[in-house]
């Protein structure tokens, strides 16, 4: 049939070929500030559960500071700890890369540090942690390059790396210690071990002084044997019964003070005390001690049912500062967020956690825990920790399970 012009301007009139409308998107709206284990873990799942996610984070290239410590031994390059957000934009999160400014709890509104707004119909925070300022007197975010912190993976990780390999014959590496709680309760004494493992192949004379303010540390016997059976006389622990709750540092002499008694550093590895990251507390999420207290039942705030807060920065109960620990929160939050938006099914809130840790060459070990909301907190149900008497097969097995582990977890955060 031949289309002539008055067929076709009485077909517009009539609408018979008007431009189709696009449906608007009535999705729900969840924003999810950072795009680490928690945050991508949840806008992976809201995503594929129907939900319209925008996720807010910084970073093109995400470093795990999980694993990171093996790059300081050796055992990992830096290059297998990044990960881009391709796999979570091809599944349809919007990723926005920028910095989440301030929040309006009131209007339901994240602003950018572009100038972006940004509504939500919930909101989930997962912004890890930040440093308490004076916490290590001495000591800044402006030190960071002399007496480096590597406890946010990445740049600082090649710099510690880099000192360690620059340190003079039989020089002085010292590792100050957070108080409880900080993320990842191993993570400084692993880091201890693979230091030890670099410098006793490249520079086996060298020492290693671990400052101390805590009485006890996760995995304590564990990591205390590998000290003396894969590196004898190379590192020292001082705990606070010799003065390491009263330390200073001079990162310009490179000088650590114990209690007034100086110790001169050629490497200094300062992890401070932490807190939830800023953006937390900008939206008054925080309580006094610096954390974000949640319901256990979802990881909602205690501030704002429409705001959920998940891994380092929540304080939740039992459970500790780490990436196992925020994507199994990230899965409670993001079932609860879709029975709430789409009256989908929702089950009781179960958590868990593993942290694994390479004390030497294939010498695995593990501790971690079963948990749910109890007396509104979550609680431990039961726990695990590898034993110290375990044969060298076992700890093999050990290792190459945590190796599976961070490929699966690292594939469900990105994609």
């Amino acid at each position: 049939m031949k289309l002539h012009r008055r067929t076709l301007i009485g077909g517009l009139a009539a609408g018979a070929l008007a431009t189709p409308m696009i449906a608007a998107d009535t999705r729900p709206r969840v924003v999810v500030i950072g795009g680490g284990a928690g945050g991508a873990t949840a806008a992976r799942h809201l995503a594929d559960g129907g939900v319209a996610v925008t996720l807010i984070e910084p970073a093109r290239r995400y470093y795990t500071c999980f694993f990171s410590n093996l790059y300081l031994g050796g055992f990992r390059d830096l290059d297998d700890l990044a990960h881009g957000y391709g796999g979570l934009a091809a599944r349809g999160v919007n990723v926005i890369h920028d910095r989440a400014a301030d929040v309006d709890r009131d209007a339901r509104r994240v602003t950018l540090a572009g100038g972006a707004e940004l509504s939500y119909d919930r909101l989930i925070v997962a912004p890890g942690i930040d440093f308490v300022e004076g916490s290590v007197p001495g000591w800044s975010v402006a030190a960071q390059n002399a007496m480096p912190h590597a406890y946010r993976a990445g740049s600082q990780t090649r710099l510690l790396r880099e000192q360690l390999a620059a340190m003079r014959e039989g020089g002085v590496f010292a590792l100050i210690a957070p108080p409880n709680p900080y993320r990842c309760p191993p993570g400084p004494y692993e880091r201890v071990c693979m230091s030890a493992h670099y410098l006793s192949q490249h520079n086996p004379s060298a020492k290693i002084l671990v400052i101390d303010p805590k009485d006890s540390f996760s995995k304590q016997g564990l990591f205390e044997a590998a000290w003396r059976d894969h590196y004898p006389g190379m590192i020292e622990r001082i705990g606070p019964d010799f003065g390491a709750d009263k330390v200073a540092v001079d990162p310009d002499a490179m000088v650590v003070d114990i209690d007034g008694m100086a110790e001169d550093v050629d490497v200094c590895n300062v992890i401070p005390a932490q807190k939830a990251g800023r953006i937390a507390r900008i939206a008054g999420l925080t309580d006094a001690a610096g954390w974000a207290p949640v319901h256990p039942e979802d990881m909602r705030s205690r501030k704002d049912d429409a705001v959920h807060v998940l891994g380092d920065a929540a304080n939740q109960g039992d459970m500790p500062k780490s990436a196992f620990s925020a994507n199994s929160q990230a899965k409670v939050a993001a079932q609860a967020i879709r029975a709430e938006l789409l009256d989908a099914p929702r089950h009781p809130a179960r958590y868990a956690n593993t942290c694994w840790s390479l004390l030497g060459p294939e010498d695995g070990v593990k501790v971690g825990a079963a948990y749910a909301p109890e007396d509104g907190r979550i609680a431990t149900l039961d726990s695990f920790l590898s034993d110290g008497d375990e044969n060298a097969e076992t700890r093999r097995q050990t290792w190459r399970e945590s190796i599976d582990w961070y490929r699966a977890i690292t594939a469900e955060m990105f994609g």
